[in-house]
């Protein structure tokens, strides 16, 4: 739709300004005070540019330059581009975890999509918790929405091999720990590593959910791989600035886009991507927020089908911007058509089956096909038992073959702090066969369900040639991580869950293939630990953390609050009132 056409659309940005009374006048004053004529907002869709730009998040640092790019392809169009910020989520700098702020975040998001005149809005975000608080607020307020990733940094090159951010980095910190690299060789690699701004470089939680966007249908088709830096970008943050004029004047929503079909076709590309545990929290949440029946058995079966069919990073070799040379996530989800549902509808007004590559993969070392996959289906899997009765989910393709099926006794560490002080002490009581168990790391536990899910191997193993064990927690790892890590393991200890049962010199099974985790203690032993279980106290009594401890679910429910599920008003019926006050308020 031309915006020629518009003449008979109800834009919801005219409440604000077509009226010829005071409230009219108010409101069209403001934008005059910034210096708009009258002409810039008569009748032009109002596009918001959603923005998180921080200097906090090394990921995000470059998105004021990539807003304007937006803000180019807006005005091209005839839309009228204002600009918001929002709380930024940065993995680096953010402590306890950005995990605990997702919510946060997408309630900024929603709520300023709510109370201001807008008709569409460009999402704007790349690190890791970033892009699922902004797809979250923005299905919540359902306004036309469209988003563009940062896309992936430059890779480090240490040593004359590329590397990324972070899965380079634990290998390179085992062999600091275990002796066989210096203080001063690990110097140099953080020397080498970060070159740029952009988002891990590997199939981390950050291109993972960037290339989920693409399988959402929430972006335009080719936009996830592309280099924070490239000048491309740019060019497809123009488009993306086009394109949500365009769905202004349609008035496509999320709600219409994020159906059952699209988050099984993430669901599947996140197998095949080999991607990052983290995505399946976001999917959950995100399902959530828009009325759609999404659970971890859902996801295992869809898991159970599909194989791996990217070579990216921790559970491959390249980095993500290769897949952009091999023919980007378009060809990816060409080759993965017989397992999708073609028919979904995306922010582009058409179906997936129109966006897909026109041919295949350019580069089988990178993209395989689905008759000649780089591992079998079953990458990702869910396991449930006694230690786990409502799930918990293990990275198979990034984990070891010969730990998939494995007894062993229970190393317990209470907490974060536990774990610092004992993991290296020589006197501590663990060999190959040990199950490092790490509780009280959850959403409620630590809180905020941090990235410790990827419990360091005791060094005294480490210098004898061990580079693996079972770890269980109910913490998440970082997309980037690998080992035989058994995660969100629900429900977490600090509410009760069997986790906070565990004892030293437990016997616990995990059987990967059966979809089992199990802790081989008798029913009435377990009785008794239950009864003289004291529950941790809570971390936060005041603030957004009291509310958070209140109200936030399980791993297996998203990590969501209680009170943002389901589908929320209509946002035309404008539930705050939209010229109420407005004398109080100039």
């Amino acid at each position: 739709m031309k915006l020629s056409e518009n003449k008979n659309r109800d834009l919801r940005s005219a409440r604000w300004f077509a009226g010829n009374d005071a409230s009219g006048f108010i409101h069209r004053s403001a934008l005059r005070a910034q210096g708009w004529s009258s002409e810039s907002f008569k009748g032009r869709p109002v596009i918001a540019i959603c923005n998180s730009w921080s200097e906090f998040v090394n990921c995000n640092v470059h998105f004021r330059a990539l807003a304007n790019s937006v803000r180019r392809g807006i005005l091209q169009e005839g839309g009228l581009p204002l600009e918001f910020p929002t709380t930024s989520l940065g993995e680096q700098l953010m402590k306890p975890t950005t995990m605990l702020y997702r919510n946060l975040m997408s309630m900024d998001v929603e709520e300023s999509l709510r109370a201001y005149p807008v008709d569409a809005v460009v999402l704007i975000g790349g690190c890791d918790k970033t892009i699922p608080a902004q797809l979250m607020g923005a299905a919540s307020a359902d306004v036309p929405a469209i988003m563009i990733t940062g896309g992936p940094a430059q890779p480090g090159i240490f040593r004359g091999r590329q590397i990324g951010v972070g899965t380079d980095l634990w290998h390179y910190m085992d062999d600091l720990r275990a002796g066989r690299m210096t203080a001063e060789e690990f110097d140099e690699l953080e020397a080498a590593a970060g070159p740029s701004s952009g988002h891990c470089p590997e199939m981390g939680t950050a291109s993972t959910l960037s290339a989920l966007v693409e399988g959402l249908g929430m972006t335009l088709p080719g936009a996830a791989t592309v280099p924070a830096l490239h000048a491309r970008r740019y060019a497809v943050g123009e488009d993306v600035g086009r394109r949500a004029v365009q769905l202004a004047l349609e008035g496509l929503r999320p709600s219409q886009v994020l159906t059952p079909a699209a988050f099984d076709n993430a669901i599947t590309l996140l197998i095949a991507c080999g991607g990052s545990t983290n995505a399946v929290i976001h999917l959950l949440a995100l399902a959530g927020r828009v009325g759609v029946d999404l659970d971890l058995a859902r996801i295992g079966e869809l898991a159970r089908r599909t194989p791996l069919l990217v070579n990216v990073r921790p559970a491959g070799e390249h980095l993500f911007e290769d897949v952009l040379h091999a023919g980007g996530i378009p060809a990816v989800l060409k080759e993965l058509a017989p397992l999708l549902d073609t028919t979904a509808l995306t922010v582009t007004g058409k179906p997936l089956a129109e966006l897909l590559a026109k041919r295949a993969s350019e580069d089988r070392d990178v993209i395989a096909s689905l008759a000649d996959p780089f591992q079998p289906a079953g990458g990702l899997a869910v396991v449930s038992g006694t230690l786990a009765p409502d799930g918990a989910l293990i990275k198979r393709s990034a984990a070891s073959d010969h730990l998939l099926h494995h007894q062993g006794n229970a190393v317990v560490f209470e907490n974060i702090e536990d774990l610092i002080a004992r993991i290296d002490d020589p006197d501590l009581e663990v060999d190959d066969r040990s199950v490092l168990v790490l509780r009280n790391a959850g959403p409620r536990g630590a809180p905020g369900m941090p990235e410790w899910g990827q419990l360091p191997i005791p060094a005294k193993l480490l210098r004898a040639g061990v580079d693996d064990l079972v770890r269980i927690s109910d913490a998440r790892m970082s997309g980037t991580a690998f080992g035989t890590t058994v995660l969100h393991v629900a429900p977490e200890s600090a509410v009760g869950g069997p986790l906070a049962l565990v004892r030293d010199g437990d016997r616990i099974e995990l059987d990967v293939e059966g979809g089992r985790l199990d802790l081989a203690v008798s029913e009435r032993e377990l009785s008794e630990r239950t009864a003289a279980l004291v529950p941790p106290a809570p971390k936060f009594e005041r603030g957004y953390g009291a509310l958070y401890l209140d109200h936030v679910m399980q791993a297996n429910l998203g990590c969501d609050f209680d009170f943002l599920r389901g589908r929320s008003a209509d946002p035309g019926s404008e539930p705050y009132g939209l010229l109420s006050g407005w004398v109080g308020g100039w």
